[in-house]
């Protein structure tokens, strides 16, 4: 019930069940990359759902597995309004690291692909959507235009006393931050005086800032999460990149998709829990497998 609310109402949160019918028969996916370059020519609206995988091969850390944990933390338990409220200094001692590793990467070739494909087929009147769980800015670096991003962003800033969102790509974020966010486990806490943390530049304001995002146990943006909705019902083909698909609800939207009979191809480095549940896996660095895969079919050459 839990599960099946938070697919509902939008609640972030981790999980690794199938959470809500109804959903495709289990198949046993293939890896025909022909096959799936003729899906992919005749496909009009494409939704293409991104993951931390994307980023992580762009050196940006996914917080799984090895890097689980920041210091002695759990990164998922950093990452939650309750964390924040009792010591925000911690946590923006955690975003400072983050935000300072993304600012220094690049977009890598799945990006790429993903924004020269977008380009590519608006040309020819047909749209590519990233829905993207990625909190970095590195699919807007790459040149792609149409993304909603379901988790939010590092790159903004949300004040907690008058609600103002703000771009912010300032390293650090505010002087108390400088050389902060070292996530070793045998660095001590900085105990910044909330005062000298991010705060609100709008006249008269000046309250806390929190990174922009949304924190496990939080709801999505009701926006977003419309757009997201809305372009789940028209596309015509789904590729899932780069997720471990155990973050809902977006672990759901390819499921969801499938549901309708629509194509969803998966491209990861290894199976997750709902491969079973989609046409096409193809195993293997994004970088790698997603190029050629959204590369000009040559019945565009016609």
């Amino acid at each position: 019930m839990l599960r099946r609310t938070a697919l509902t109402l939008g609640i972030r949160l981790c999980s690794t069940g199938v959470t809500r019918g109804p959903l495709p028969d289990v198949v046993r996916p293939n890896s025909d990359m022909l096959e799936f370059r003729e899906l992919f020519s005749k496909a009009k609206h494409i939704a293409v759902i991104t993951g931390a995988g994307v980023s992580a091969e762009s050196g940006v850390p996914t917080f799984r597995g090895q890097n689980e944990k920041w210091r002695k933390w759990l990164s998922q338990d950093l990452a939650t309004p309750e964390a924040f409220s009792r010591n925000p200094s911690r946590v923006w001692e955690f975003y400072q690291y983050r935000r300072d590793v993304a600012l220094n990467k690049k977009p890598n070739a799945a990006h790429l692909a993903i924004a020269e494909c977008e380009a590519r087929l608006r040309k020819q009147g047909r749209s590519v959507v990233v829905i993207t769980q990625c909190i970095d800015d590195l699919h807007h670096q790459a040149g792609s235009k149409h993304v909603l991003r379901v988790h939010g962003s590092l790159m903004e800033t949300r004040c907690l006393s008058c609600g103002d969102v703000a771009v912010n790509k300032r390293n650090p974020i505010c002087p108390s931050l400088m050389g902060k966010g070292a996530p070793d486990p045998d660095v001590a806490d900085a105990h910044i005086p909330v005062d000298k943390l991010p705060r609100c530049d709008k006249s008269d304001c000046n309250g806390l800032l929190r990174p922009n995002m949304v924190f496990f146990g939080e709801t999505l943006d009701s926006h977003i999460l419309t757009k997201v909705e809305k372009e789940m019902e028209v596309c015509d083909l789904c590729l899932v990149v780069g997720t471990s698909s155990i973050v809902y609800p977006a672990a759901m939207f390819g499921p969801l998709i499938a549901s309708r009979g629509v194509p969803v191809a998966e491209f990861n480095t290894k199976t997750t829990p709902k491969t079973e549940y989609f046409t096409h896996h193809f195993q293997g660095p994004c970088g790698t497998t997603l190029p050629p895969a959204l590369a000009q079919h040559e019945s565009e050459f016609m």
